[in-house]
């Protein structure tokens, strides 16, 4: 009798390749921010790191990022106390402010404690005054930002690495020094994201010929794009 042999095993070639990109980059978004792995959190996580991949940044600065990040927990509890929920991203020492605070007055207060903490060179104060998001929102919001993130990395024509991706109550933030070209595209990439409620842009523009030189300065001098916007 001749023996039988096992099936051979499906490839994952068999796969679009895209398909597994992006089911991949969402999932582990999502776990991070979940496991307390995003950027700082008051209110329902702790900060975390962030890895130093390819980055338009210097080394020197990515470290100042995180001490930013990091410092950030005890200036807020200074200022507001438990009040509100609160996330800080800071990005070539821009500190982004997203979450939600119960006053104008708190909102103002975490302003200015994160203007006077180390090494911040501006802020960008998006808080919302209202009650703190749910679980449910922010398991949502994670899920968007992975989404985000996977779609930059089917993208053929931009660098993935360049952006940074901030969600707060559906609202895309997008950091990141970049150039004009680069900041239209992310934007209309984020945009075509399911969930999405709205594309916010804290970008540094730069210009091409930065670019092709492969610039990492400090960002001293670069032009901030934000708004919508």
């Amino acid at each position: 009798m001749t023996p039988r042999h096992p099936p051979p095993p499906l490839s994952l070639e068999r796969r679009p390749l895209r398909g597994l990109v992006a089911a991949s980059v969402a999932a582990l978004t999502l776990a991070g921010t979940l496991a307390g792995c995003a950027p700082l959190l008051i209110g329902g996580a702790v900060a975390g790191g962030a890895v130093m991949f390819a980055d338009r940044r210097t080394s020197g600065t990515q470290i100042e990022d995180q001490g930013i990040e990091l410092k950030a927990g005890s200036r807020i509890k200074e200022a507001i106390g438990d009040r509100g929920h609160v996330n800080v991203t800071s990005y070539n020492r821009t500190a982004l402010i997203t979450g939600e605070v119960p006053t104008e007055a708190d909102k103002v207060a975490v302003e200015a404690a994160m203007a006077r903490t180390e090494n911040v060179r501006s802020t960008l104060n998006e808080l919302a005054i209202g009650f703190p998001s749910s679980l449910v929102d922010r398991s949502n919001d994670a899920l968007i930002t992975g989404k985000v993130k996977a779609s930059y990395v089917d993208a053929r024509d931009i660098f993935a690495n360049a952006y940074k991706v901030v969600t707060e109550r559906g609202i895309v933030y997008l950091m990141g020094r970049v150039t004009e070209r680069e900041a239209d595209r992310g934007v209309a990439i984020a945009r075509g994201v399911a969930g999405v409620q709205k594309v916010v842009k804290a970008f540094e523009i730069i210009t091409e010929a930065e670019l092709a030189q492969g610039s990492t300065t400090r960002g001293d001098a670069a032009k901030p794009a934000s708004g919508p916007r």
